[in-house]
């Protein structure tokens, strides 16, 4: 609805004061500088804001971070490091020219840091923090690229994508023109993105260590999650943008007031339903018609369900799941992917047009039909 105020906006009308540091994906694009653009996000209900943008943008785009590596003459090469790594293979692996201290992932934790550190107004904060990685190119600097030994990496996936008389999808496309790659090669990319997330990890830690030095850290409520995962290799892809579980399946953890360490709840969630989870702990009222559902529910039981499946969306295609099966249809609405989630939660068989399945399809045909509809 174009009337209805974005839930940051919520929160911040519930005495917040917003906060964003690193990439939002809300920006109008690629290039550019983002500084002259904030009013985008302050539209969205964010007061202060350093946003940057992914590591392939950031070979062309302006921002608060990009302009430090041009003042510390470090832009040029990282600019020429990016031209060379995608001119020859997508799946170089190697160290950033950045070195860890002006890493974009080290930027990020830093001034979000720096900013809860300094951090004296009367109004309690919001603070999003969206660091770039983990995310190709595999760049991880050192030490942290050789912080794992690439023969200790769990090895790719595989599996038979065939399927019976069933129509064609994305998912096609991209395994027609998948990288040659070996597993020598895709144990060095898995290492170094393993890297990449204990580098994260570290600046995650360093940042609740400010939150307990401020004496806050029993009343803060902390949400990890990511947009999409990486196949890192599985079934001989690379990058994200299909509905396979290495890409489409992230975690989501939740730390908040009341809510014991360690539970874990099965129930489908959607992205989305992030954001009026953390309206709700903020005393924030969502005075509208929304399809996100707050968490809560699956936060204090692990048996509750706020909703029986997920939805997920890319390119003109849509994929459902629950825990039983998951299946996609390409952008005609036909069905292209299924999978036995209870027999089969590696998705190494696609069943989708086999003639045995077909009453599962219809069904998740319908429960797609139903949302899809809902929505309207």
């Amino acid at each position: 609805r174009a009337d209805a105020a974005p839930w940051m906006w919520a929160i911040r009308d519930a005495g917040y004061r917003t906060s964003l540091f690193g990439k939002t994906h809300l920006n109008s694009g690629h290039g550019g500088d983002l500084r002259t653009i904030e009013h985008v996000l302050r539209s969205q209900g964010m007061d202060d804001i350093d946003e940057t943008v992914g590591p392939r943008a950031c070979a062309r785009t302006l921002s608060n971070m990009t302009a430090d590596w041009e003042r510390l003459g470090i832009w040029d090469a990282y600019k020429e490091d990016y031209d060379e790594r995608f001119s020859n293979v997508a799946h170089v692996v190697r160290p950033s020219t950045l070195g860890f201290e002006h890493y974009y992932d080290t930027y990020v934790g830093t001034k979000s840091r720096e900013y809860l550190e300094q951090y004296d107004r009367d109004k309690p904060w919001f603070c999003w923090v969206s660091f770039g990685g983990p995310h190709e190119p595999w760049d991880t600097p050192d030490p942290y690229a050789l912080k794992y030994d690439p023969a200790s990496m769990p090895r790719a996936l595989c599996g038979d994508m065939s399927g019976g008389d069933r129509a064609n999808g994305e998912l096609d496309d991209r395994l027609a023109s998948r990288p040659s790659l070996t597993d020598e090669q895709i144990a060095s990319m898995r290492a170094d993105y393993a890297g990449n997330v204990s580098l994260i990890d570290e600046q995650i830690g360093k940042l609740f260590a400010t939150i307990e030095v401020r004496g806050e850290w029993d009343n803060t409520v902390v949400a990890l999650v990511s947009d999409h995962g990486e196949m890192n290799g599985d079934y001989g892809l690379i990058y994200k943008e299909v509905f396979l579980r290495s890409a489409a399946r992230v975690p989501l953890l939740v730390k908040a007031p009341g809510v014991d360490a360690g539970r874990v709840c099965d129930s489908p969630v959607e992205w989305f339903d992030v954001g009026p989870t953390l309206a709700e702990y903020a005393g924030a009222e969502l005075d509208y018609k929304q399809f996100a559902k707050p968490l809560q529910p699956c936060l204090v039981d692990e048996t509750a369900r706020v909703r029986d499946e997920a939805l997920c969306e890319l390119s003109h295609e849509m994929m459902v799941t629950d825990e039983k099966w998951k299946m996609a249809a390409n952008s005609d609405g036909k069905p292209y992917l299924l999978f036995d989630l209870e027999n089969d939660p590696k998705e190494s068989k696609n069943l989708a047009g086999l003639d045995d399945y077909a009453d599962a399809e219809t069904e998740l045909r319908i429960r797609m039909l139903e949302r899809v509809m809902q929505a309207q």
